[in-house]
């Protein structure tokens, strides 16, 4: 660990419990493991975020080429559109579409009960 042996640990430890006490030491070792751990878990929380970022990269290269596909061809065919737009423009002048009203069949036969003598 941190190119430390069991001798410089063992010195560190010494040293700890001389400057701090018998007294206080176990607390400073929950302490500081609490302090390890919560940095493990924020290391595995950086790590888990770093894969998922590259997960969505991966995904969005895929997404992005097929938005630029649709792009373009959207833009081609609206290339060519005003071409076939003016066309159907000029035929529908000159056909023009016309509606005929028409009665529904249950309208009609109330207005034949109904006959002259109403009006």
């Amino acid at each position: 660990m941190f190119g430390m042996g069991m001798p410089e640990i063992i010195v560190i430890l010494i040293i700890a419990l001389l400057v701090i006490g018998p007294k206080k030491l176990p607390d400073l070792a929950k302490s500081l493991g609490r302090a390890i751990g919560e940095f493990k878990r924020a290391t595995y929380e950086l790590k888990d975020a770093i894969n998922i970022d590259d997960t969505v990269k991966d995904l969005k290269k895929p997404l992005t080429d097929i938005t630029e596909n649709v792009k373009h061809t959207i833009k081609k065919n609206l290339e060519e559109e005003p071409e076939t737009h003016q066309t159907t423009q000029a035929e529908d002048e000159v056909n023009p579409v016309h509606k005929e009203e028409t009665i529904p069949p249950q309208d009609k036969a109330k207005d034949e009960k109904k006959g002259p003598e109403n009006d």
